[in-house]
């Protein structure tokens, strides 16, 4: 399959951080908020936030409710799914 270099380099942002590849993985094929992507990736809730920002920076997650402060609900893009189906 052939990568864009757009997509080369996100892959690598994705890549060179576990976190960034937990919270994708864990968002696959669901919508959570960021307690549940926090247990199921096994990473402290403090840091969640901090990821998903990151991640929502590059156009691979988004928050399909950010008028609510508690609860929020976030997603993959389609950019961020096609990207976390070729990351290992």
């Amino acid at each position: 399959m052939e990568f864009s270099d757009e997509m080369l380099k996100e892959m690598s942002y994705v890549k060179i951080s576990k976190y960034r590849t937990k919270v994708m993985k864990s968002l696959v094929g669901e919508v959570k908020i960021p307690t549940v992507i926090a247990k199921d990736s096994e990473i402290r809730p403090n840091h969640i936030s901090k990821v998903l920002a990151e991640l929502k920076a590059h156009e691979l997650v988004e928050c399909i409710n950010p008028e609510v402060r508690k609860g929020r609900l976030y997603r993959l893009t389609d950019k961020g799914d096609e990207l976390v189906k070729n990351i290992d």
